[in-house]
């Protein structure tokens, strides 16, 4: 069974305006999570360290939006991440300006260090509105738009790697 053309549509429309604001967003996000904890530690980022994080997130940015832009091209069936999987993978670019800058790890609790093992800092988001508060409504509208996706090709059947608010 085949999902009707509108769903597929809405599906692709609202994944490529989700892969190019959220993109637009994390490059400041990176430069956030630099400057917070280096704050948190007493020492507000120097002019290197500032370079650091903007050159980190500006090659953040780019590389969330080519993985999320391959996500919303790829049919419902072959969506098989979402797009908050995308950008935690990203907080790889603020740990290493944090660890380039000598950094001492923060202390988390067990969940997290299993979970998100490269996480030295504690920077994984918990949705993408801790990335941008302007992305929570897209976020779901990309949610519902997989899940209306899927259930047009399968009836009731729960979508393959989640249909939620990535």
């Amino acid at each position: 069974m085949q999902p009707a053309p509108d769903a597929d549509r809405t599906l692709a429309e609202t994944g490529a305006e989700l892969a190019t604001r959220v993109a637009a967003a994390v490059p400041g996000w990176v430069v956030r999570c630099v400057g917070a904890v280096l704050d948190a530690w007493g020492a507000p980022p120097g002019p290197p360290t500032l370079g650091a994080a903007e050159e980190a997130g500006r090659r953040a940015g780019e590389e969330v939006l080519g993985q999320l832009a391959a996500l919303a091209a790829a049919d419902v069936d072959a969506q098989h991440s979402t797009p908050l999987e995308i950008v935690r993978r990203a907080v790889s670019y603020p740990t290493g300006v944090l660890r380039d800058a000598g950094v001492p790890p923060v202390v988390r609790d067990r969940f997290a260090e299993e979970r998100f093992p490269d996480d030295d800092y504690g920077l994984t988001p918990a949705s993408l509105v801790a990335v941008d508060p302007a992305l929570g409504d897209l976020a779901l509208a990309w949610g519902a738009a997989k899940a209306m996706a899927h259930r047009a090709r399968h009836g009731g059947a729960r979508p393959p790697g989640g249909g939620g608010n990535g």
